[in-house]
């Protein structure tokens, strides 16, 4: 794919500063990038190489305008070059209807122009949308509902009755609808809970590979419309994620809890089950969340806490060897008067007899 500098401002929304005419076929960093490729600056920590790149054009904040250089001036340069980089690169998945060797039950339902790649084992009643691309190795369990534009990465799993929307995008091994961890007791031993319930993924939602979300005990675990979810992460039986969140790798949401829209979890975030996060809710990572979290919280540390408090007690505790040593000091000087008024006082009773 190539296009002009013209034809990316068009697309991108962005003002074109330079020369209309230059060709764009690639796309790199600022360091490695050619007189052919498009580049970007969104951290200003990086300015400085404006100067020295070879890039053929960079996109840039109205205030990171360079002269007598080739830029495309935006707002937000790192969302414009995500979206230049989809123009440049766009993806390229196989057009070849069912292969032999794809295993597709007599009465699954398959839209206009799905792919189903040799390999891939698709159940009875299964419903496939329109233009959804499915690799080697996927599995679709029985009554399974799949949306349109959807992709399908090799070794996906999506067990009995769930249902992905339009535009779902699930990467190798991610697993959709297995068992949720529920055991009743019946003195020492343990009694298996059916999970009869299933998984909703809504529009644009995108699964992480080796991540897994749990069919609900009863009812259904749901993730909302445009949730991104990265590797590695665990949803736990009748989660509800809202729309727009961001879960990072190693996520361990506990059964039953609830997340509003546009929730941030970082890295290794654990969040204990039947608790509620609100809208907007931001935590930390490796940060432990024991309780609910009102719409709008920052949190960090474990267990989690406003995270401007955090950051007093991470200055804290770097200085905790210094203030061991100071407290001892401390103790040891004590020590000393005390003794030395106990010495006083003793001479003062000895002077004082008769």
């Amino acid at each position: 794919m190539a296009l002009s500098l013209e034809e990316l401002a068009r697309a991108l929304g962005a003002e074109l500063a330079g020369d209309a005419a230059v060709r764009i076929t690639g796309v790199a960093t600022l360091e490695d990038a050619g007189p052919e490729h498009l580049s970007f600056l969104a951290n200003r920590k990086y300015r400085g190489q404006l100067d020295t790149t070879r890039a053929g054009a960079v996109i840039v904040a109205a205030a990171d305008r360079v002269e007598h250089r080739n830029c495309l001036v935006s707002p937000n340069p790192y969302l414009a070059f995500a979206r230049a980089v989809a123009l440049l690169h766009p993806d390229r998945h196989p057009d070849r209807g069912v292969e032999p060797g794809a295993r597709v039950a007599p009465d699954a339902q398959l839209g206009e122009a799905v792919t189903v790649l040799a390999g891939a084992y698709i159940e009875e009643g299964v419903r496939v949308g329109a233009g959804t691309v499915i690799y080697p190795g996927v599995y679709l369990g029985r009554g399974v509902q799949v949306g349109e534009q959807c992709v399908l990465y090799p070794n996906a799993v999506v067990r009995e009755d769930c249902v992905l929307g339009n535009r779902v995008v699930l990467q190798p091994g991610a697993v959709i609808g297995s068992d949720g961890f529920g055991y009743a007791r019946d003195g020492a031993r343990q009694v298996r809970f059916p999970q009869v319930g299933i998984v909703v993924l809504e529009d644009d939602v995108e699964v992480g590979a080796c991540t897994t979300v749990d069919r609900a005990a009863l009812g259904e675990t749901r993730i909302g419309r445009g949730t991104k979810i990265d590797n590695q992460v665990q949803i736990a039986h009748n989660v509800r994620v809202g729309q727009d969140c961001t879960l990072v790798s190693q996520v361990g949401i506990s059964g039953s809890s609830t997340l509003g829209d546009r929730v941030i979890l970082a890295g290794q975030v654990g969040v204990v089950g039947h608790l509620t996060l609100g809208d907007g809710v931001i935590v930390g990572a490796q940060s432990g969340v024991p309780g609910d979290l009102p719409a709008g919280t920052m949190v960090s540390g474990s267990p989690a806490m406003p995270h401007q408090d955090w950051l007093k007690v991470q200055g804290v505790l770097r200085r905790l060897p210094e203030l061991r040593s100071k407290l001892r000091e401390m103790e040891k000087r004590l020590t000393e008067l005390e003794g030395s008024n106990q010495a006083s006082g003793a001479e003062a009773d000895s002077g004082e007899r008769p």
